[in-house]
C-alpha cells in the first residue's frame, strides 16, 4: 500500500483547473481514471463520520453519474469494500483514510491545508496492472469537500441548474479522467450568497401551490433545493425570504437544522438584525420596535434568537432599522440616530459574547449601510473594527460607496449587497433578469479592488428568471480574476455550451448579448415614462430609435425560435425558461408599449394577448413543475407606488414624431483610439454595449468632419455610476488644440435626475461646443477619477454661428 501511494504521489501534477473546458472525457487511454467504463461505475468512498454535507453531496454525485450514464455507482464507507476503481472523498480531519494518507506523507495537501473552502481533485492511474486506479477528492473543510464533489458533477456534464432550470445533461456512455491534480480555492470572497426577496408573486405562491403545499409555502423542501443550488455554485450564504406572505425561516426549526446539514451560513437582511424576521416575528405593536422607548423588550427579542441559533454557523447582522425596510424609530436627528446605533452595537455584541463565543472577532458580523444608514456612516457613525461593513448598490446595480485606503485597514473588512431584482422607487424591476453580466462584473470587480472581499450578497428576487445573473455574480465571487473586459461574451458562450451544447453556444450567447443591450436601454418593467401618481406621457425617444429597437427585438425573437427548433426535445424546457421566455417577453412588452404610443390598438392588443399566453405557458412546461411561479409584471395590486401600472391603452394622444437636431458625430465610447491603438471597452456594458471605464490613464481621441462652422452641443453619455471618492463624476475634454476643460456631473443620489438616469441607463453631460471652421476636427477625452464610465459620444448641431 505504501509503495502504491508513493507512486501515486509522483504521478500527481500541480496543474490547476479553473477554465471552462471539461477535463472529463468519453474517450481516453488505459491510464485514465474510469469513473464509468464498460457499464461499470467506480465506487464512491465516504467515511461515516465525515460531515453531513459531504454525504449529501456524494449522494447527489451518485444520482448525477446515473443521470448521465445510466450506471449508478455504489456508495461505501471503506475503500476495502470496493471491488474496483474507487473515488475517495473526504475532509481533512474527518476522513480516516484521507488523514492516514496525509500522516504517512503519501498525499500532499499543503496547497489546501488550513485554507478556506479549498479542495483538490486528483486523478491517478494504476501503478501496476493489477492495482485499482483512484480518484481522490479532498477538502480543507466541510464546504471545500462538498464543492469538490459538485465540481466533479459539473465536469461530467450536470448543470448547477439541473433542477431549477430543468437542464437535462447530455447522455454519455463513459466518463474518463486523465491523470493530474486540479486545485480550487480559496475563493476571492469569503462569504458569497443570495437573498430570496419580494417573493410574494413568484416563489411563495409556487411553493404553496406546487412544491410543498403541506407547508403552506416556502419551507424545508424549497430551502433544500436552494441549499443544493448554492453548493453547486460554490456559494455558502443565504438570507432567507422575509415578506409577510412567507412563514419566517426560524418559525420551522427544520430549516435551520437543514441549513447546518448543507453547511450553509445563514444571515439576514439589512433590516433584520440578529437573524430576526421583524415582519413575521415581531408580534408586538410596531411602535414598540423602538430602542429608545423599549430597549429591554427589543433586546430580549434579539437575545432569544441568539440563544436558539447560536450553535449554528451564522453571519449576524448588527445595527437596527425599522420594520420592513423603514427607518429607525425613536430618534429625531442624525446625531441621535448615531448615538442609538452605537449603543445597539454594544448591546448586540454583548449578547453574542455571552451566547455564541467570548472572542467576538471570531464571530462573523456585518453592518449593511443601506439607504439612509449610509449617510449616518458618512457623518461619523463608528462601526466596531471587526464588523464587516457591507456597501449597498443604489438598487439598480451601481455601488454607492467604496472604502478608502485608510478604511481598508479595518480588520472586519468590507462587502457588497447587490440587486439583480428590486421592489422600490422610482420603479421596481421584478419580472425578468435583465442586469447585464458586464455591469455586474464592472461594479463588483471595482468594489473588490477597493477591499470589498468579505461578503457578497445578491438580491435575486424569486431566483427565476435571474439564473444567468445569479451564476455570474457567484462565479465572480469565487474567482474575481477569471475574466477580463470581455467577461460577458466569454461567460455567456461557456454557459450556453454547458446548458445547450457547443453547436448552439455562439448563437445563444449572441442572442443573450443583444437581449442585455436592448434591455439596458430600458428594462421591460420600466416601459412607462412617468412615475407612479404622475400624469401619463409618451416616451421621449425618436422614431428612428424606436424602429431600431423594435427591429432589434424582432431579430432576437426570430433567432431564438430557430435555435429552439434545432434543439433536442430534452433541452427545450430549459431553453424556454432561460432564453425564450425572457427574449420573447421583453420583445412583446416593447411592442405593446410603443405600438400603444402610436395608437396602433390592434397590434398592441395582439402583443398583450401573446404575452399573457407566453406567461401562462410557464405553468405548463416541465410537467407543470413551475405552476404558479411566473406572473406578468405587475403581478398584483400591491406596492403601487413602486411599480408600473397594469397595461391599458394609453390615455394620451398618439405619439407625435420626435424631431432631433442633425447629428455630426455619434460614436460608442469603445470605437476610438488613444493615439497608440484601439481602446478596449467593457464588452456588453452600457446602452451601446461598448462602454469605456475612464480611469485617469485612459485617453480617448475621436476624429470627425464638419460641413461648416457651427454652434453645436457635445453630449457625453455616462453610465449612472457613483464616484469612488466624492460626490461628482468628472472627466476632461478638449477640442482640437484648445485648452483642456473639466466636465462635472453631480450624482445627486436619490434625486429626480438620478432616478431618470437609472431608469434610462444613462446620465448625460451636455456641453456647448463651437466649431470655428469646416473640415476635420479632433475631440479628446480622458479620465480624472476612477468610477466614471463613458458609453457614447454625440455631437449635434444647434444652428449656424
Amino acid at each position: 500500500m505504501k509503495r502504491l501511494f508513493i507512486t501515486i504521489l509522483l504521478l500527481a501534477t500541480g496543474r490547476c483547473a479553473h477554465g471552462a473546458e471539461s477535463w472529463v472525457h468519453e474517450t481516453g487511454g488505459a491510464q485514465d481514471f474510469p469513473l464509468v467504463r464498460a457499464g461499470q461505475a467506480a465506487s464512491l468512498i465516504v467515511a461515516d463520520n465525515d460531515h453531513e454535507v459531504v454525504r449529501l453531496a456524494v449522494a447527489d454525485l451518485a444520482r448525477d453519474i446515473a443521470s448521465v450514464t445510466g450506471v449508478p455507482p455504489a456508495i461505501l464507507p471503506r475503500a476495502a469494500q470496493a471491488p474496483g476503481p474507487t473515488v475517495i472523498i473526504g475532509t481533512l480531519g474527518r476522513s480516516p483514510i484521507i488523514d492516514r494518507l496525509v500522516a504517512a506523507g503519501l498525499i500532499d495537501v499543503t496547497a489546501v491545508r488550513d485554507a478556506w473552502e479549498s479542495f483538490l481533485i486528483v486523478s491517478l492511474p494504476p501503478p501496476r496492472p493489477e492495482a485499482a486506479p483512484l480518484l481522490v477528492i479532498v477538502g480543507s473543510d466541510r464546504r471545500g469537500t462538498a464543492f469538490g464533489v459538485y465540481e466533479l458533477s459539473k465536469q461530467i456534464g450536470v448543470s448547477p441548474w439541473h433542477w431549477w432550470a430543468d437542464v437535462a445533461p447530455e447522455k454519455k456512455t463513459e466518463l474518463l479522467i486523465p491523470a493530474g491534480t486540479h486545485r480550487f480555492g480559496p475563493p476571492s470572497v469569503k462569504y458569497r450568497g443570495i437573498f430570496i426577496n419580494d417573493e410574494d408573486w413568484g416563489l411563495q405562491p409556487w411553493a404553496a401551490k406546487t412544491l410543498e403545499p403541506e407547508n403552506g409555502g416556502i419551507g424545508p423542501r424549497t430551502y433544500a433545493r436552494i441549499f443544493e443550488l448554492l453548493l453547486r455554485l460554490k456559494a455558502n450564504t443565504l438570507w432567507p425570504a422575509m415578506h409577510a406572505c412567507t412563514k419566517p425561516f426560524n418559525a420551522d426549526p427544520r430549516n435551520a437544522a437543514l441549513a447546518d446539514d448543507y453547511a450553509i451560513v445563514m444571515g439576514s437582511s439589512h433590516a433584520e438584525p440578529m437573524l430576526r424576521n421583524n415582519v413575521g416575528e415581531w408580534t408586538g405593536p410596531k411602535p414598540d420596535y423602538n430602542y429608545v422607548a423599549n430597549r429591554d423588550g427589543v433586546r430580549a427579542y434579539w437575545e432569544e434568537r441568539v440563544r436558539t441559533n447560536g450553535r449554528f454557523e451564522n453571519i449576524y447582522t448588527v445595527g437596527m432599522r425599522g420594520i420592513h425596510d423603514s427607518g429607525i424609530q425613536g430618534t429625531r436627528t442624525d446625531a441621535e440616530r448615531i448615538a442609538v446605533l452605537e449603543q445597539v452595537f454594544a448591546d448586540q455584541r454583548a449578547m453574542l459574547a455571552q451566547h455564541v463565543r467570548p472572542d467576538l472577532e471570531r464571530i462573523p458580523q456585518m453592518f449593511c449601510a443601506y439607504k439612509e444608514v449610509l449617510d449616518l456612516y458618512r457623518l461619523g457613525l463608528k462601526v466596531p473594527d471587526d464588523v464587516t461593513i457591507v456597501w449597498p448598490d443604489d438598487n439598480f446595480g451601481y455601488i454607492r460607496n467604496f472604502a478608502s485606503a485608510e478604511e481598508r485597514a479595518r480588520s472586519g473588512g468590507f462587502g457588497v449587497y447587490y440587486h439583480l431584482s428590486y421592489l422600490g422607487r422610482p420603479l421596481s424591476y421584478l419580472w425578468l433578469g435583465t442586469t447585464p453580466p458586464a455591469l455586474i462584473g464592472e461594479e463588483l470587480t471595482k468594489a473588490h479592488a477597493h477591499g470589498a472581499d468579505r461578503i457578497w450578497i445578491a438580491n435575486v428576487g424569486d431566483l427565476k428568471p435571474a439564473e444567468i445573473g445569479t451564476e455570474f455574480f457567484l462565479r465572480l465571487a469565487w474567482d474575481v480574476n477569471q475574466w477580463g473586459p470581455d467577461a460577458q461574451p466569454v461567460f455567456l458562450r461557456e454557459w450556453a455550451a454547458r446548458e445547450f451544447g457547443s453547436a448552439h453556444a455562439d448563437e445563444i450567447a449572441a442572442i443573450m448579448g443583444g437581449y442585455y443591450r436592448l434591455n439596458f436601454q430600458r428594462k421591460p418593467e420600466h416601459l412607462q415614462w412617468w412615475l407612479p401618481g404622475k400624469t401619463p406621457q409618451p416616451s421621449d425617444w425618436s422614431d428612428a430609435d424606436i424602429r431600431a429597437r423594435l427591429a432589434g427585438f424582432a431579430d432576437l425573437r426570430e433567432r431564438a425560435e430557430k435555435v429552439a427548433a434545432g434543439l433536442p426535445a430534452a433541452k427545450r424546457d430549459a431553453f424556454f425558461e432561460l432564453v425564450a421566455y425572457p427574449v420573447h417577453g421583453s420583445a412583446l412588452a416593447n411592442t405593446r408599449c410603443f405600438q400603444g404610443e402610436r395608437g396602433e390598438t390592434a397590434a398592441t392588443q395582439a402583443a398583450d394577448t401573446e404575452l399573457q399566453a407566453l406567461t401562462k405557458r410557464f405553468d405548463e412546461i416541465a410537467g407543470g413543475k413551475w405552476r404558479g411561479l411566473m406572473r406578468l409584471e405587475p403581478a398584483d395590486d400591491d406596492w403601487k407606488s413602486m411599480r408600473i401600472a397594469p397595461w391599458t391603452p394609453p390615455g394620451f394622444a398618439p405619439r407625435a414624431p420626435v424631431k432631433t437636431p442633425p447629428t455630426i458625430l455619434r460614436r460608442a465610447a469603445g470605437n476610438c483610439s488613444d493615439g497608440s491603438g484601439p481602446v478596449q471597452p467593457v464588452v456588453g456594458l452600457g446602452r451601446t454595449g461598448a462602454a469605456v471605464v475612464l480611469a485617469p490613464e485612459v485617453r480617448l481621441r475621436y476624429s470627425f468632419t464638419a460641413d461648416a462652422a457651427a454652434d453645436c452641443v457635445l453630449h457625453l453619455h455616462l453610465l449612472p455610476t457613483h464616484p469612488v471618492t466624492g460626490t461628482v463624476l468628472r472627466l476632461a475634454w478638449a477640442l482640437d488644440d484648445a485648452p483642456t476643460e473639466t466636465a462635472t456631473l453631480a450624482v445627486n443620489d436619490g434625486g429626480p435626475d438620478w432616478a431618470q438616469g437609472v431608469l434610462s441607463g444613462v446620465r448625460t453631460l451636455t456641453i456647448p461646443l463651437h466649431l470655428s471652421r469646416p473640415g476635420s476636427h479632433t475631440l479628446q477625452i480622458h479620465g480624472l477619477d476612477a468610477g466614471t464610465v463613458l458609453d457614447e459620444v454625440v455631437i449635434t448641431g444647434r444652428g449656424q454661428p
